[in-house]
């Protein structure tokens, strides 16, 4: 039995805008009050508003002081993980009590839903760097690209951004996700960009689609059009999303992970949930060592009665072997 494993901090994995990043996950996998069409992690399972307790306070600082021991000083400690972390109404509370472990910094990013409560604003208003998203210039594509909750209001969402932007000491960097043929057009990017002026985050980050999505119809924008788009907005604008896919560090634990993986899906397929499950990994973590294998051309993904399994592409040649006997 592993005793050094964690349950809800994970990494430090690496990140393109925050460097080497420890993970903090503060609800159970795909909690959430959205169901992206675009989300990594899949649809989501647990669509909800209400704000509980959903993991201790005191269980993830026991897990994050043990964790801050062992190895290199992460460049930032990020609250965020398998769902939306304001839903846990810890929060604010776990802010200071590792404000009390470590002089890191800490980000939380989350999807900003429930900024129009002034609790989630006030929770959030000693951390040093919040990055929200906005992913829609109005209702209609909110609810196509977004499907909030129900009581998530579209116009009260936008202003709960910019009330808590308003507040907050710290930076703010709004991530807005773009999509092919949906949100990255001309016309629908500078609708948000006009919200965005409302908004006035520190700056925009322009993200689209890098890893395999909840929805295949989710398809990214190529990169010399993201490019373009930045012109729509003002102030400090730049591209993050991934298009060359760097490799993850091969670390003798990462590259062990990557090997567990492929072992595990050599014996059957399995879904996202279901690897980190039985590897005693944080789905983050292993999203990034599935990019790898898919990029080295030997797991492939597939859609199976409205869930995707990734598995071996031994597996699938010894099925088309079978089929043609």
């Amino acid at each position: 039995m592993n005793t050094g494993f964690c349950r809800y901090v994970y990494g430090p994995v690496p990140s393109r805008r925050l460097g080497r990043s420890l993970g903090v996950d503060l609800v159970p996998f795909k909690t959430c009050t959205y169901d992206c069409i675009y989300c990594q992690l899949g649809q989501t399972t647990n669509k909800t508003i209400e704000r509980k307790e959903y993991v201790k306070v005191e269980d993830i600082a026991s897990e994050l002081e043990r964790k801050l021991t062992t190895g290199p000083a992460p460049d930032y400690i990020s609250l965020a993980g398998s769902g939306e972390p304001t839903l846990n109404s810890g929060i604010g509370d776990l802010i200071g009590r590792i404000r009390e472990l470590t002089r890191i910094p800490i980000a939380v990013l989350t999807n900003g839903s429930l900024f129009w409560k002034p609790e989630v604003q006030d929770a959030l208003l000693n951390a040093d760097l919040v990055i929200p998203s906005l992913d829609a210039g109005d209702n209609r594509l909110f609810q196509y690209v977004n499907r909030p909750h129900g009581e998530i209001i579209f116009e009260q969402m936008v202003d709960g951004l910019a009330e808590f932007t308003r507040r907050f000491s710290g930076k703010v960097w709004l991530e807005v996700f773009l999509l092919e043929g949906v949100t990255g057009i001309e016309a629908e990017v500078k609708k948000i960009a006009a919200l965005t002026k409302r908004i006035n985050p520190a700056r925009v980050q322009l993200n689209t689609v890098s890893r395999p999505p909840a929805e295949e119809y989710a398809v990214a924008v190529p990169k010399n059009r993201m490019k373009k788009l930045v012109r729509c907005f003002s102030g400090k604008v730049e591209v993050v999303g991934d298009y060359s896919q760097p490799p993850v560090p091969t670390t003798q634990e990462s590259k062990t992970a990557r090997e567990n993986i492929a072992a595990l899906l050599s014996r059957r397929p399995c879904t996202l949930s279901d690897i980190a499950l039985s590897l005693n990994i944080h789905p983050t973590e292993a999203t990034k060592h599935l990019d790898m294998l898919i990029k080295d051309s030997k797991i492939s993904r597939v859609l199976l009665d409205g869930k995707y399994f990734f598995s071996a592409h031994e597996i699938n040649d010894q099925r088309e072997g079978e089929t043609l006997q």
